[in-house]
């Protein structure tokens, strides 16, 4: 979960800075670029929070069905 909350830390960073770029880019205001660039990345990662999260499970539900049929197939030995 460190590691989670770490690399989502670090998007957002990069995400701010994209964002406020682009918006400061078309607008050429800082108020709206600075306003855009701090709305939209902490959407944007709590959305990439639960993203990770859930391609974890997903990870780990694949792996369980693998493993329960190497068992049922005699590949490895149950407990």
């Amino acid at each position: 979960m460190k590691r989670d909350l770490l690399k989502t830390a670090s998007f957002a960073v990069l995400h701010f800075g994209v964002a406020f770029t682009v918006a400061y880019a078309l607008t050429g205001s800082v108020a709206i670029a600075t306003g855009i660039g701090l709305i939209e990345p902490i959407a944007n990662t709590i959305a990439f929070y639960f993203h990770e999260r859930a391609w974890r499970r997903v990870d780990g539900k694949a792996s369980s069905r693998n493993n329960a049929a190497a068992i049922c197939c005699g590949v490895l030995k149950a407990g």
